[in-house]
């Protein structure tokens, strides 16, 4: 039970990039630069990025080492086990979910701005959060969209992906120019508000670059050398990097300290100041709305191969992982994913960013979980085939181990950057107590897995043979640690 490699060099770029720039862009900027000053959210995305650097390597090298649907599942069943695969996977859906959903609420919030005449039947208020039934058909026609076209084939949502990342950085560009041509360092100040500010926006900057994890969950769906698609993954990640960076200092060019304040989307009135005109607003905030499809996309395209590996594995129910008969797509985890985005754009704006920074810390969680998978094969499994090399691995996947655990504790209550209670860390806690749930009742299932056929179907280190539709349990073998047979799983 195979997907389908159809992915090139250019599909794999704009899967990754497009996934990382967002919506983000254009609504955060003006509220990062009032946390930490111009150059200071500059210096909290360059940190932010210093800090993922490490783990960005340590995902080059697995992915390019086990291309296989699910990534990170692969990466932690060889590395550690199979129950931290399982942790690693069921915190990588809520991060994957969380942005989705995310992005169906942005969605409306893009239309309102182009055509607020659109803005109609108030249902009520959450946490001061307005909701109308326009912004709900909006957010729920996207999720129908973007399930359809993921429903119709990889190639097609690929397709997709770089024409919207095409236009999104044609936008980019634009503004770029404009406000270093037209900008005034007049407006730049106050510089740097002080640590607390750049760690804030440095904490920030996993769920603003989550992305390029996303190439290890389609890796089985790419027809590219395995080196390149490592290559691929640092570069999306410097590239983010440098459009965020670039879009704080074009709006503390654009806007004055005054404007920036009372605007609700700073990127797109420092387009308006800059050019002089009310269409080139406009026009951003359509550059803003390609990002956010793209980015829904993208990580539309991970949550689904997730999903699909995570039930492949018998991780999750093994319907989830059926294919379409014709498009040869993971058609049961699209389901599943539209169906729990559809409820998103009910929740309001303010829910989401409770969504959103619960997801950010899953996500680093995740990152944390991969790092020292990463370090612990360089250890065990130094003659591990690797495409893409990593040098000084070891100290690399050190730093990347330390770099991810310090991004926990920025998440931790007693960090001035902490979750917010109760309402973002209730949604951790319930979506760990529905996950123990979820284990808990797949134990039977798990006893009558045989650890060797998990490993195969995981790693893909075979044709799968004991898991197949008409008897995915054939074995009924005792639960093992695959970690713990006398046979490495990634040598059978």
């Amino acid at each position: 039970m195979s997907l389908k490699s159809v992915l090139g060099r250019k599909d794999v770029f704009a899967l990754a990039f497009g996934a990382m720039i967002g919506w983000g862009w254009v609504v955060l900027s003006g509220t990062l630069i009032e946390e930490a000053g111009t150059l200071g959210s500059m210096l909290g995305f360059l940190l932010g990025a210093g800090l993922i650097g490490p783990v960005g390597l340590a995902y080059a090298e697995l992915t390019s080492a086990m291309p296989r649907a699910g990534g990170e599942l692969a990466f932690t069943y060889k590395g550690l086990n199979a129950t931290f695969s399982w942790i690693c996977g069921w915190a990588l859906i809520l991060a994957y979910v969380g942005v989705c959903a995310f992005e169906a609420v942005a969605v409306a919030t893009v239309v309102d701005f182009l055509l607020p005449s659109l803005r109609t039947g108030h249902l009520y208020t959450i946490a001061g959060s307005e909701v109308y039934w326009s912004w709900i058909l909006i957010g729920m026609g996207g999720c129908l969209f973007i399930g359809a076209l993921n429903w119709w084939g990889i190639r097609a949502s690929g397709s997709f992906q770089r024409v919207a990342t095409a236009g999104l950085v044609v936008v980019g560009i634009g503004f770029f120019a404009g406000s270093n041509a037209f900008g005034a360092t007049e407006n730049l100040p106050p510089l740097v508000l002080g640590l607390e500010g750049v760690l804030r926006v440095a904490m920030i900057t996993p769920f603003l670059m989550i992305g390029f994890d996303v190439i290890p969950q389609a890796s089985e769906e790419m027809k590219v050398p395995m080196r390149e698609v490592g290559r691929i993954l640092l570069l999306s990640i410097f590239l983010a990097t440098a459009w965020y960076m670039l879009v704080q200092w074009g709006v503390g060019l654009s806007l004055p300290e005054s404007g920036r304040h009372e605007s609700e989307l700073a990127t797109a009135d420092a387009a308006t100041a800059v050019f002089g005109s009310g269409l080139a607003g406009s026009v951003l905030v359509a550059g803003g709305f390609l990002g956010i499809v793209s980015s829904w996309n993208a990580f539309f395209v991970g949550a689904t191969r997730l999903v699909f590996g995570m039930a492949r594995a018998r991780m999750l129910p093994f319907r989830l992982s059926r294919l379409h008969p014709r498009h040869q797509t993971p058609s049961a985890a699209v389901l599943f994913v539209t169906a729990c985005t559809l409820f998103a754009p009910f929740l309001g704006r303010e829910a989401l960013v409770w969504i959103a920074n619960a997801a950010s810390l899953a996500a680093v969680v995740v990152f944390f979980l991969v790092s020292l998978s990463f370090l612990r094969l360089r250890w065990r499994a130094p003659r591990m085939p690797r495409p893409y090399r990593v040098r000084f691995g070891k100290a690399a996947g050190a730093g990347a181990v330390a770099v991810s655990f310090g991004f926990i504790l920025l998440y931790l209550p007693f960090s001035p950057s902490g979750l917010i209670w109760p309402q973002e860390w209730l949604i951790v806690l319930i979506w760990v107590a529905l996950g123990a749930g979820v284990f808990w009742g797949g134990r039977r299932v798990r006893s009558r897995i045989d650890p060797e056929a998990q490993a195969e179907v995981i790693l893909g280190t075979s044709a799968l043979g004991r898991f197949t539709e008409e008897d995915p349990c054939a074995s009924t073998s005792p639960t093992a640690d695959p970690s713990s047979q006398s046979r490495d799983p990634a040598d059978m």
